[in-house]
């Protein structure tokens, strides 16, 4: 086998004693999971804030973004409910490039998976601790999912994931809400089949056991634009778009139909200063239109301390090392303007 296997990593549930929660984290886990299922089932119309840096590459400056946002969410709170993004796992389309915290811990040093699984378990209990927020994660590798899975507020399933039938039936089976997005194909019949999965139960296959999932009525669609035939990128945020997703929403009779719409990546050509004019335009449907409102529950934001990104080993704090994100007061000042206007 073309393979060499160095070491067997320990499993979530020894991972889970080692790096407990404490009650009041747990706490705090329950409580913010009851808020954001009451948005996405209606009950509540706050607006949904998914915003943080494109890889969470550095504990310290991404605590200190958290922590920014936190004096953000009292004075929005009323409006807004933020959900900070420490993204753990990057999807690479070629395998080459950072792959995340789970895989380097320290982005100039080489790979070392058992470092990175404490890691991220310690950067997300790090941000409920300080912070008292929740946050959200990308499912890159389903099997890894347990190892935080008792304090993510938000799980989203990427773009050339959201295809894979192991995604998909993950999906079904975790608790917390889970949203899809769209292929790079654009084919937004491919995210409802996913939604569609994820709602339901299954018998599948999970790290080693034969696994009955419940499905997870609060799995959702994420826009986040594609690619054409000719690898141009192509925006699905518009209003056609939005109408669109409405009216395929209604046919499926799927639960609690909600859409979230990232405004970077394809929507934006990966230009993140464009995101703070696609949330606006987004917002002025919502408002032309009650069932586009009822629908667009949230806005999905590449946001960190400095404009911008930067090659692994510059060293400007606060600044991605993969996708460019809006800076801080850019950032800040469109969550406010989201709160006037949602």
């Amino acid at each position: 086998m073309n393979m060499i296997f160095e070491r067997k990593l320990a499993i979530p549930m020894e991972v889970k004693e080692m790096y407990p929660l404490t009650s009041e984290m747990s706490a705090i886990f329950e409580r913010r999971d009851v808020e954001l299922k009451k948005i996405l089932s209606g009950e509540d119309d706050r607006f949904l804030l998914i915003i943080g840096p494109c890889s969470a590459d550095n504990e310290d400056s991404v605590i200190d973004y958290i922590s920014r946002l936190r004096e953000v969410q009292e004075k929005v709170k009323d409006k807004i409910f933020i959900v900070p993004r420490i993204y753990t796992n990057k999807p690479r389309t070629t395998g080459d490039g950072y792959k995340g915290m789970l895989h380097q811990p320290d982005p100039t040093a080489k790979p070392d998976m058992f470092k990175g699984i404490v890691a991220i378990r310690e950067l997300h209990m790090r941000a409920i601790k300080e912070t008292g927020f929740t946050c959200a994660d990308e499912m890159l590798y389903p099997e890894n999912h347990k190892y935080i899975d008792d304090m993510l507020a938000y799980v989203a399933v990427g773009a050339r994931s959201v295809e894979n039938q192991q995604h998909r039936l993950t999906a079904s089976g975790i608790e917390v809400p889970v949203g899809m997005k769209n292929p790079t194909s654009g084919d937004i019949s491919v995210m409802f089949n996913a939604i569609t999965a994820a709602q339901h139960k299954h018998t599948f296959i999970y790290r080693g056991w034969e696994a009955h999932s419940q499905g997870n009525p609060y799995a959702h669609a994420i826009l986040r634009g594609y690619m054409n035939k000719h690898g141009q990128t192509m925006p699905n945020y518009h209003y056609e778009d939005l109408a669109n997703v409405c009216e395929a929403y209604m046919s499926k009779g799927l639960s609690n139909p909600a859409v979230i719409i990232d405004t970077n990546h394809s929507n934006s050509g990966k230009n993140p200063f464009e995101q703070v004019r696609i949330a606006k335009e987004v917002l002025a449907s919502r408002a032309y239109r009650d069932d586009i409102k009822k629908m667009v529950k949230g806005f999905m934001i590449e946001s960190y301390i400095e404009d911008g990104a930067q090659k692994i080993g510059e060293g400007v704090y606060g600044k991605s090392i993969t996708d460019a994100c809006l800076g801080w007061d850019k950032s800040e000042r469109l969550i406010y303007d989201i709160a006037e206007k949602c």
